[in-house]
């Protein structure tokens, strides 16, 4: 694969995805592990679909070039994040209600505007599991800016997510504006999921966003730390992954997601085995 890599810029365009998915991954993943929010996150990716379905349908129909799926994905995923979080704050006791429907009528509209666009609609489809390999260079463009935005916003409002992930109440007392710091979390975990939406799909995104970030915490517990770990075990994960696929000739997202899997598994049982030594010497 890495001979490949040198002659064919599909795989140059696939590594460089997973490796710009990998710092957002690794960054908000940890937060959103942190915050137990994963069920939001998995409503979102799935509501990111009827946004893809939209964009594609008035691309291809009404000729508005300038939408492509992955910018009608951001702005599905974050008017489902804005809904969702509005909702948790405000109606707590319909919370549940409202995320199974933006997860069931977010899949349901993107099918049908699927199915009412002429043409070939496979590429489409294959955002359900990942179109690493199909990646151009507009996309990793729009996936660069994207990280930017999620670094930039992490580490200037990094103290306040910690304060609000950790313990809201603290944060309440101290006076910060935890209702739209959650707001701004479930933005960034928005903006992380359109990234990894192209990397292993809208089904397995849930894995990628949070394996490396619970990997990581079974080897740091500052978050700061669990973040960098995060990033460089998303990294290894996709690289790896891809590289896997790409020689037994796996469909590359789920490898991905297969081996993220693997790896926390086996980080989890080094670290009970660890722990039950530690207990044993003691």
């Amino acid at each position: 694969m890495w001979q490949a890599l040198l002659s064919y810029p599909f795989l140059q365009y696939a590594l460089a995805a997973g490796l710009l998915a990998s710092v957002a991954c690794g960054v908000v993943g940890s937060l959103v592990v942190a915050r137990r929010i994963t069920y939001l996150a998995g409503a979102v990716a799935h509501a990111v679909l009827g946004g893809m379905g939209a964009a594609r349908y008035l691309q291809v129909v009404h000729g508005i070039t300038w939408l492509t799926p992955l910018t009608g994905a951001l702005a599905a995923a974050l008017a489902a994040a804005g809904v969702m979080g509005l909702v948790s704050l405000k109606a707590r006791q319909r919370e549940d209600t409202v995320i199974g429907a933006i997860w069931a009528v977010g899949m349901a509209v993107g099918i049908l505007f699927i199915a009412a666009t002429p043409g070939y609609s496979a590429d489409l489809m294959g955002y359900l599991f990942g179109n690493i390999l199909m990646v151009t260079p507009g996309n990793l463009g729009l996936m660069a800016g994207l990280d930017a935005v999620v670094l930039l916003l992490g580490l200037v409002f990094f103290k306040q997510l910690l304060a609000v992930c950790f313990d809201e109440e603290f944060a309440e007392t101290r006076g910060l504006p935890v209702q739209w710091l959650y707001l701004l979390l479930l933005g960034l975990t928005a903006l992380t999921v359109v990234l990894l939406v192209s990397v292993v799909g809208i089904v397995l995104v849930i894995a990628l966003l949070t394996l490396p970030a619970a990997i990581a915490g079974h080897l740091a517990r500052r978050l700061a730390t669990i973040m960098v770990l995060a990033v460089a075990a998303s990294m290894l994960i996709t690289s790896g992954g891809l590289a896997l696929s790409y020689r037994a000739d796996w469909p590359a997202g789920a490898t991905i997601a297969a081996l993220a899997g693997a790896a926390y598994l086996a980080t989890a049982l080094g670290a009970r085995l660890l722990a039950w030594h530690r207990r044993r010497a003691a």
